[in-house]
C-alpha cells in the first residue's frame, strides 16, 4: 500500500471542525482514503483539461472545471 498523502491529524481536525466531539480512528482513516481517491480523480481530470488546452501546467481553472465535471 502506498504512503498516504494526507496526515491523519489533519483529518481529525476536519471532522472535529464539523462538530464531532469524538472521532474514531477507523472513521478518520476512512475519510482519509475517500479524500485521497477524490483528489486523484480531480487531479486526473484537471490534467486532461490542461492537456486538451495545450498546456503542461495545471491551473486553478482546470481544478475548478474538474470538480464541476465530476459533480463533487
Amino acid at each position: 500500500m502506498l504512503e498516504p498523502e494526507f496526515g491523519i491529524a489533519a483529518i481529525y481536525r476536519i471532522i472535529k471542525k464539523t462538530g464531532a466531539e469524538r472521532v474514531g480512528d477507523d472513521a478518520a482513516q476512512e475519510l482519509r482514503v475517500a479524500l485521497e481517491e477524490i483528489g486523484e480523480r480531480v487531479a486526473r481530470q484537471a490534467v486532461e483539461f490542461s492537456s486538451h488546452a495545450g498546456r503542461k501546467t495545471v491551473k486553478a481553472t482546470d481544478i475548478k472545471l474538474a470538480v464541476k465535471s465530476l459533480k463533487l
